[in-house]
């Protein structure tokens, strides 16, 4: 038994049961009947999209995973769980200027529990979660699918019936095999967007669940399924901002589709000026209103309170971020918006050109009406508005509903994407498109099933709906594989972003990293080419030409750097680094001190202040310097040791000592530090105490020369020449150059020859 009320698909005279019966009866000649049971076709749905994505599972972290997960404190046990609800997805205050604004508390979360789980930063735990959260979504899409191309239709028993299997299950299929998820699921930080699907698509069920009662009990039952499905769109909207559309596209679907709002019907009421227009059984719908109350008063609280812990301002973008946002016109803008909008319709419709970063050059604006790219916004519109007036005043009812929540899933979760209330800081992302393709999904399979009720060549439609699966499958497995490794991901790009100044940076970054450093300066300097404001590129160039010692051209690069971007705090520091390398001590200091006024926090600052003066014999200055270093970053072995070094070089030994002794309570394993204040006790005669540190140092670094040599002087001194003699031998074995250790050896043996003649 079905019962009548909310027939969520009627339409014209025919019960909905029947023409659902024939629009999935279209779709017969693709998939055999023995697939259709739900349990069946989920399996199969689950299965295909973890087979697409599978060969990610051992990928590493690449791209944005090493700023959220690497280097994110907020993964780690020693910050506390609170600093999450004051952070952003990157770690760092919210409150702050820098601050990206991305509030995404219960992803980072996830994260920490992955490393938790782990034991550290291991990619495979996180990569596997990814690519089953990706599963079972692609399975939740089918009961989605169902209610999309079934409508809502409940046995006796209250139980959903599944009236267009076949199309649900093609549409889920389309949805798991999609190429352009790649970036969500092999990607660790698609994570946001994977979490936030889920808990939409469970908002949206939930809501769908508010019309299975009986009008006897609908009242109460309702009102518990809508709030269930706010707050469920609200943890959405804690994984990742775009949660909170699922709201809005929940309104569409009450209004358009429970509400049977017949836009065409309206408007000729309207025109006519019919008096029945008053008497529509939506505006005397109470429960819609109340509904639609709720709906509004919970997205209203969402924004307020998301604006509130925002900081009340918004995040601060670049020019190389959104070039089109910062625009002179709104015509060039609203022109440039629109070509975006239709790269990312192409990418649902051909995702075979994909980039993992479309700024910077990647795609040029358009800045003329004779730019060809017109063509391209000309036709989504044409299409859009097409695809508009059918969902929206077309007679048929089941046409209505699908293409209505098909252009609603689309348009709706894309909006935060679409610069149209707030400038957001990308061209084009792949990742976004995660929850628009279900929209793209249901249209296909709408277009699909429309084509082959219209032709009589349906093997052809059914090896051209199996040939996309199998294309799309084959490409995400490839695609796959290139997020596993930044090396691939980054060249992968440059047949598709070739003008991409960020492509070429990237790789010439992972190219340094491994020490190619004459291919790294080439692709930095193609990206200071086609970027010259490239501050960035600049600085990691000028760094590997420090490292080089071509001083020259490092430091106009690096001064290029800090006047296009004055508050570029690491290229202040690494500017004075080759200033200080020039002998320009007064520039290099000058350098120094605007990077920390910059960066007040700037350890490594201090530390290379402290150097310069240790350089022109200012020791209090550099004492100073260094001990800043070290309040900011007590694990700061570099200038702990130079604080003990200059102390004990200026005959200070006891606070030498004193220094030493503090700086292995708060590093206690580092050798570098045992090895300096050994030479300290050393020298104050505490013999035995340095001999102890003196091995420890060894035992963890024993093939450092300097470290056998010292102690074979100790011994020297201490009066222990045999085992000096053993300590010096090795020290020369490890560096025979040493010179001051052959004149000590030398100065040992003769010693140890007269003792020996004495003897005779």
């Amino acid at each position: 038994m079905i019962p009548n009320q909310h027939n969520a698909g009627a339409g014209g005279h025919q019960p909905a049961v029947f023409r659902m019966a024939v629009l999935d009866t279209d779709l017969d000649h693709i998939f055999p009947s023995s697939v259709l049971p739900p349990l069946w076709a989920k399996l199969v749905v689950g299965l295909v999209a973890i087979v697409c994505f599978a060969r990610s599972y051992d990928g590493d972290f690449v791209f944005d995973d090493s700023e959220a997960i690497v280097n994110n404190k907020d993964l780690q046990a020693e910050t506390p769980l609170g600093d999450l609800w004051h952070h952003d997805f990157w770690g760092s205050r919210l409150s702050s200027n820098t601050s990206h604004k991305s509030y995404r508390p219960l992803t980072v979360l996830t994260f920490r529990i992955n490393y938790y789980l782990s034991g550290g930063f291991h990619p495979v735990g996180f990569h596997v979660v990814n690519i089953l959260l990706h599963g079972g979504i692609s399975v939740l899409m089918v009961d989605v699918f169902s209610v999309l191309f079934g409508g809502l239709q409940y046995t006796s028993k209250g139980r959903r019936l599944h009236l267009a299997p076949r199309a649900s299950l093609l549409a889920a299929l389309l949805f798991a095999v999609h190429p352009v998820h790649t970036e969500c699921v092999a990607g660790v930080v698609g994570r946001a967007d994977l979490l936030c699907a889920l808990f939409f698509l469970l908002s949206f069920l939930g809501y769908c669940k508010a019309f299975r009662e009986s009008n006897k009990e609908g009242t109460y039952s309702s009102t518990f399924w809508v709030l269930l499905s706010i707050f469920l769109g609200a943890v959405a909207m804690l994984c990742k901002e775009q949660g909170i559309t699922v709201l809005g596209l929940n309104a569409v679907f009450d209004i358009l589709v429970i509400g049977k709002f017949n836009v065409l019907e309206i408007v000729q009421k309207v025109l006519h000026k019919d008096k029945s227009l008053e008497s529509l059984g939506m505006l005397r719908n109470g429960g819609l209103l109340f509904r639609m109350t709720l709906l509004t008063s919970g997205g209203a609280g969402m924004l307020y309170v998301r604006w509130r812990i925002m900081g009340t301002g918004p995040p601060a973008f670049t020019e190389v971020d959104n070039p089109a946002s910062f625009a002179d016109g709104m015509l060039v803008r609203a022109v440039n918006y629109n070509y975006y909008y239709s790269l990312n319709a192409w990418l649902l419709l051909c995702p075979w050109w994909l980039c993992f970063d479309w700024s910077m050059g990647c795609i040029p604006l358009i800045k003329s009406v004779s730019d060809w790219r017109v063509i391209a916004l000309a036709a989504l519109w044409f299409c859009l508005i097409g695809l508009i007036c059918q969902a929206l005043c077309s007679e048929d009812g089941h046409k209505r509903r699908i293409l209505t929540l098909g252009l609603g899933f689309l348009v709706i979760p894309f909006l935060p994407a679409s610069n149209l209330f707030f400038r957001v800081g990308f061209v084009v992302a792949e990742r976004v498109l995660y929850l628009p393709s279900v929209g793209y999904c249901v249209l296909l399979t709408f277009g699909f099933g429309a084509l082959s009720k219209h032709t009589k060549k349906k093997k052809l439609i059914a090896a051209v709906v199996l040939g996309i699966l199998l294309i799309n499958m084959l490409r995400c497995v490839v695609r796959s594989g290139q997020w596993r490794s930044e090396e691939q991901l980054f060249r992968s790009a440059l047949s598709v972003c070739p003008l991409n100044a960020k492509v070429h940076y990237n790789i010439g970054k992972n190219l340094a990293d491994k020490g190619n450093q004459t291919a790294a300066i080439r692709y930095y300097r193609e990206a200071v080419r086609l970027n010259p404001k490239y501050v960035h590129a600049m600085n990691n160039l000028g760094n590997i030409l420090k490292e080089r010692n071509e001083l020259q051209e490092a430091e106009e690069l690096l001064s290029l750097a800090v006047r296009i971007q004055p508050d570029f705090a690491a290229a202040w520091m690494n500017l004075g680094i080759v200033q200080n390398s020039l002998k320009r001590f007064e520039a290099a200091e000058q350098s120094y001190r605007m990077a920390i006024k910059h960066r007040r926090k700037y350890p490594d600052c201090y530390y290379n202040l402290g150097r310069l003066y240790a350089d022109l014999n200012r020791h209090v200055d550099a004492l100073n310097a260094w001990r800043n270093a070290t309040v900011l970053k007590p694990e700061h072995s570099l200038a702990w040791n130079n604080m003990i070094i200059l102390l004990d070089n200026t005959g200070n030994l006891a606070q030498a000592e004193a220094v030493g002794r503090e700086a292995l309570e708060l590093i206690p394993n580092d050798h570098s530090l045992m090895f300096s204040l050994a030479n300290v006790l050393g020298k104050s005669q505490k013999y035995k105490e340095s001999e102890a540190l003196f091995l420890k140092a060894i035992k963890a670094n024993p093939n450092a020369a300097s470290y056998h040599g010292n102690l074979a002087v100790l011994y020297h001194r201490w009066g222990h020449l045999d085992l000096a003699k053993k300590h010096y031998e090795i020290s020369l074995q490890l560096d025979p150059t040493a010179s001051g250790t052959k004149e000590n050896y030398g100065l040992l043996r003769r010693k140890l020859e007269l003792m020996q003649k004495k003897d005779v």
